[in-house]
């Protein structure tokens, strides 16, 4: 098998349906869950089974969801079936809550960093809000399925939570920013 096609060097590239530009926003959209999940698996890769016994699967998972996302977005056939469901959405909803219990609890604005774990999630994070910029940009011109870009908004936030669980995990506390106020209140807080 080769890896090369010859087919893209005019600037154009294959989708589940059709072709389209390189530059085009639909390629950038997916191209960037592609990116984001590199950045995942070097996050994989610097994680113990001893302190992350239960998001390196996550990870790994997330990994498998993350192409579901790019062969949803990369599909411009009529009437496909999508592979991104609400059922996935649910599950980072459902994890991350139990994060937050783990977590220091939060006022301020953070710094991203802490461990190489951490660190490593919180660029995660910071890409995956590039794919939701990108997918929000592409749904202005284009039907897409929803739930990738619903998807996309709650796995940044499961990565913020994420890596400060990391930072709990390893001792290593997270550095506030030192010009913000207070921005997160409990809800009894609140009232």
């Amino acid at each position: 098998m080769r890896l090369y096609t010859k087919t893209g060097d005019k600037g154009r590239t294959s989708l589940i349906g059709g072709r389209r530009e390189k530059h085009d926003i639909r390629v950038e959209a997916y191209g960037t869950c592609d990116e984001l999940n590199g950045f995942v698996g070097r996050a994989i890769s610097l994680m113990d089974e001893k302190t992350f016994p239960d998001i390196k699967p996550e990870l790994i998972n997330i990994q498998h969801e993350l192409f579901d996302c790019g062969s949803d977005l990369s599909n411009i056939r009529e009437n496909q079936e999508y592979k991104v469901t609400e059922k996935m959405i649910t599950f980072l909803e459902e994890r991350m809550d139990e994060y937050i219990q783990e977590a220091p609890k939060l006022e301020r604005f953070i710094l991203p960093g802490g461990t190489p774990v951490a660190s490593e999630l919180h660029i995660c994070r910071t890409v995956c809000r590039r794919a939701e910029r990108r997918c929000s940009e592409l749904m202005q011109q284009e039907d897409i399925n929803v739930h990738v870009f619903k998807y996309l908004n709650r796995l940044s936030d499961y990565f913020f939570a994420v890596a400060r669980v990391a930072n709990h995990r390893e001792k290593v506390k997270d550095v506030e920013y030192e010009r913000s106020a207070i921005v997160f209140r409990s809800r009894k807080d609140k009232k």
